[in-house]
């Protein structure tokens, strides 16, 4: 490092982007943004305004990564995270990826092969392992607070299902395989790190039961479509007075998955685009009780937790309140790019795992054949053995 302060480079400085970057952002203490890579000229000029009239800006991620950085941060459409990460891993650069890592589980393995190659610190942005409801789930269970786990749930109420994921180019299959991979990553890599294992076994059901039936679509444009905030109507109720959405839709907007674990662990993940509430619910089970969450890190969140007998309990027998966190996600945004930030540095372990979220997409994948097959169930591969090697060293 030539810098007292990393120089940090950001490819896709909108969006996910902006808060990633304005995290990273600490000049004097250790980071600076010094570059940005955005195909929106408003976000360039924006980008200008958080980071200084000095730094460099562009349309071209190839031109970002001449630059001298010590770090590269992805946050672009998921359709374009592989090219855009085997270029930087092909510099040796220290990556963070956003999730999901990419859109299929052999892209995912390109990308733990380059980064295996070219001897580069992977790092991929499940950051609700950051979420403090999440940690301290995790907390519990592995102090045994429930015993061995056999079990998980998690319904996923996706309340605003229509104004972030069928106005734009989610709603496309070419774009982001589905919402069974693209939404369901953060999920089931929780599920995957709060029950201790990976998916081997998968099967799924699902179809677009409301979305594609409404009137009033947007006129077809080239190439995939940005959503507008002036489209955002996050009030409007109910979801058949949606209007505008993307002019193709033909991924699935109500869907269910079944997993069994490598450690004999069974899992189910329920997804919903079209609730009245927008929130995570996940219920653990092991031999000595049950561990369930309530709120995803608002105010109010708590955990309760079963290890008595009763046969009605709404209550649980023990609270666990969660306090709120500052920053954006529920606080885990500032402590996932400072984790990024040190692994760059100084390398070692970390939180996040690049082998976990290759599983999180390789399960969601198989879960999407099956569902787009019959619910034929899926089996996952693992990852090879001669990658997985180089990850948990």
């Amino acid at each position: 490092m030539k810098h007292p302060d990393l120089q940090i480079g950001v490819i896709g400085s909108g969006g996910r982007g902006i808060n990633l970057s304005r995290n990273a952002h600490q000049p004097g203490r250790g980071a600076r943004i010094v570059a940005c890579c955005d195909l929106s000229p408003a976000t360039l000029e924006r980008n200008r305004t958080d980071f200084g009239a000095d730094l460099f800006t562009t349309h071209d991620y190839r031109a970002l990564l001449a630059r001298d950085l010590d770090a590269v941060i992805i946050a672009t459409p998921d359709f374009l995270h592989e090219e855009q990460a085997l270029a930087t891993l092909a510099l040796g650069l220290p990556l963070y990826l956003e999730k999901p890592m990419a859109l299929s589980t052999a892209a995912c393995d390109r990308i733990l092969a380059a980064a295996k190659k070219h001897r580069a610190r992977l790092y991929v942005g499940h950051n609700m392992r950051h979420m403090a409801f999440v940690r301290k789930m995790k907390s519990l269970i592995d102090d045994g607070a429930i015993g061995a786990v056999k079990a998980c749930w998690c319904r996923h109420f996706v309340g605003h299902g229509g104004d972030f994921y069928f106005r734009d180019w989610h709603a496309e299959r070419r774009y982001c395989h589905g919402l069974l991979l693209q939404k369901a990553a953060h999920d089931i890599d929780v599920i995957h790190w709060l029950c201790g294992g990976y998916s081997r076994l998968v099967n799924a059901l699902g179809a677009l039961t409301l979305y594609g039936d409404l009137p009033g679509r947007k006129s077809a444009t080239p190439g995939p479509r940005k959503v507008t905030a002036a489209e955002l109507h996050y009030t409007l109720f109910p979801p058949t007075k949606m209007r505008g959405l993307n002019h193709r839709i033909d991924v699935e907007d109500l869907s269910s998955m079944q997993m069994r674990l490598d450690n004999g662990v069974f899992a189910t993940y329920a997804q919903c685009h079209y609730t009245p509430d927008y929130w995570r619910n996940y219920t653990v089970i092991g031999t000595e009780g049950r561990l369930e969450n309530f709120g995803n890190g608002e105010p109010g969140t708590h955990l309760r937790l079963w290890n008595r007998r009763a046969s009605w309990n709404p209550r649980g027998d023990v609270t666990h309140k969660i306090p709120v966190a500052r920053g954006s996600h529920g606080g885990a945004d500032p402590k996932i790019v400072g984790e990024f930030l040190r692994f760059v540095r100084e390398g070692g372990g970390t939180d996040t795992s690049p082998l976990a979220a290759r599983e999180s997409i390789a399960a969601g994948c198989a879960a999407t054949e099956s569902l787009r097959h019959g619910g034929i169930p899926q089996r996952v591969p693992p990852v090879p053995a001669r990658l997985a090697g180089y990850f948990t060293h």
